[in-house]
């Protein structure tokens, strides 16, 4: 039996999307790998697999260490380019922390990004390709799923929205890179459509845009609602009260509430970036500027038969992405680490 220790920080934080990839990925590894490999979260002991979801300062100086005992498997969640715009730094500190995680990534023995798209990128930064694996996020169809009719009507109600009330949502971090601005100038532009963002600023003033979203949020059009940062269930109601995820974000890797959104056969309308077609491919609605996703968002609202069809390429994407798929990825990637390393340690010993 193999030990793989789990690291990560993200769920210090919360309303991050990193924080809920680690829990997924947890869960998915521990039950589903049960009978080759012992998990464990956050321990100080050594292990066969050390698995950094975050990458810590202590991380850093403990995986010097875990090469004696077994391998460095790093996750990448973000790059330099999907900092900026999500936090603000002075230039020097900034600098300093960009260099800081691609020396963490060069660390690492083994790396796996949620999105094929960055590999290159990691390329870039002068990381072996032959060390990098592309394993998709993972959502859970227990912790997000669609309720049935009865239900999304009770909690409708519950939420003070009408039976045939349009809903937009809107999820994640408020900051610049999210496009929460485009999200607010569409709202303004359909003014009959109720507009939802979930989400707040998980990391206070250094958050990027943090004065101008600060006074939107406090103050914000008559058809917008900002609930803040709110637990995992009460997520699962808003997927099911809304009628479409809208994600404007600049900047992203793979973002979890889009497999949420899946799981509840709800439609998708993200801004049109090069990241998505490789991962998403024709599930979603795609559009790149405010005028643009009026349009869409109107005659969605209009359109029973679009919504349907939107409805079930969602459900394409759920499942596309489903346990099992994921799952083997896992078993595939973690068995050839442990192949591997067999074979360095067969032929050194000779």
């Amino acid at each position: 039996m193999y030990l793989i220790n789990m690291l990560s920080s993200a769920d210090k934080v919360k309303g991050q999307g990193v924080g809920s990839a680690y829990t997924e990925q947890v869960e998915l590894v521990r039950k589903g790998l049960q009978d080759r490999y012992n998990v464990v979260t956050n321990k100080l002991k050594l292990a066969d697999i050390m698995h950094y979801h975050t990458f810590d300062l202590q991380f850093y100086f403990l995986s010097s260490i875990a090469k004696f005992k077994g391998v460095n498997v790093g996750y990448v969640h973000l790059l330099p380019e999907t900092v900026d715009g999500s936090l603000e730094f002075p230039a020097p500190i900034k600098k300093i922390f960009y260099r800081y995680i691609i020396s963490f990534y060069k660390k690492m023995d083994y790396l796996v990004t949620v999105n094929p798209y960055f590999i290159k990128l990691l390329k870039n930064y002068g990381i072996d390709e032959s060390k990098i694996t592309y394993i998709p996020n993972f959502v859970s169809i227990k912790n997000f799923y669609s309720l049935n009719p009865d239900k999304k009507l009770e909690t409708r109600k519950k939420y003070g929205i009408g039976e045939n009330e349009f809903v937009v949502l809107g999820v994640g971090q408020v900051q610049t890179r999210k496009g929460v601005m485009d999200f607010i100038e569409t709202a303004k532009k359909l003014n009959n459509i109720k507009f939802i963002w979930a989400g707040g600023f998980s990391f206070g003033r250094i958050t990027a845009g943090y004065k101008e979203l600060k006074k939107i949020v406090d103050n914000p059009p008559p058809n917008v609602q900002f609930p803040g940062i709110l637990e995992r269930e009460q997520m699962n109601e808003l997927y099911n009260i809304a009628n479409i995820l809208f994600l404007p974000s600049y900047s992203e890797l793979f973002p979890m509430t889009i497999l949420e959104a899946f799981n509840c056969k709800l439609p998708i309308l993200l801004r049109d970036l090069d990241i998505y077609p490789d991962v998403f491919f024709d599930y979603y609605q795609k559009g790149t500027e405010v005028n643009e996703f009026v349009d869409i968002l109107h005659n969605m609202s209009n359109n029973v038969d679009v919504r349907t069809h939107w409805e079930n390429q969602s459900w394409k994407g759920h499942q596309f992405y489903s346990e099992e798929n994921i799952l083997s990825m896992w078993a595939n990637f973690y068995d050839s680490v442990n192949r591997k390393e067999k074979e360095l340690n067969r032929k050194a010993a000779l």
